[in-house]
């Protein structure tokens, strides 16, 4: 079975998020699906993917792949030749690890285990909720802003 699921998101670098909503937004048409102004991130839909083009002025430009199970994938790299850059840490919708395979490419790694994040009616970040469509189906679980 295939370790690496499909892509979830494509960092892309910006000086700040309104200008690259901006263009990518206003200009290039890409409807917001959520801002997360304290993590320095906002989520634009593609119309027909649900792969997301994530502004950040925090990352670089990079593929993001979803996994079902971080720490089996970053250890098939490992055993493969490959090495972890960045080992596995938390983040408010699950967990990350970058990775390089065995010829020098970096991959994000994104373990979606607690969920996706909740938005209010202008696409601000309000919490996280488990996700049946993203990740396995499981029962609903929210949390607080204070858990972002």
């Amino acid at each position: 079975m295939a370790l690496l699921r499909k892509l979830d998101a494509v960092t892309i670098p910006v000086p700040d998020l309104d200008t690259g909503v901006a263009f990518y937004g206003d200009h290039l048409g890409h409807e917001i699906a959520w801002r997360h102004d304290a993590i320095g991130q906002l989520g634009l839909r593609l119309p027909e993917s649900d792969t997301e083009i994530v502004l950040t002025t925090r990352q670089a430009f990079e593929p993001n792949w979803l996994v079902d199970d971080l720490s089996v994938v970053a250890k098939d790299f490992l055993e493969g030749g490959g090495e972890i850059v960045v080992e596995p840490f938390d983040i408010a919708v699950g967990r990350v690890a970058v990775v390089k395979d065995p010829f020098g490419n970096a991959l994000v790694l994104l373990e979606l285990s607690k969920g996706e994040y909740t938005t209010d009616a202008a696409g601000l970040v309000t919490g996280v909720e488990r996700s049946k469509t993203r990740h396995h189906a499981a029962d609903r679980l929210k949390f607080r802003d204070s858990d972002l």
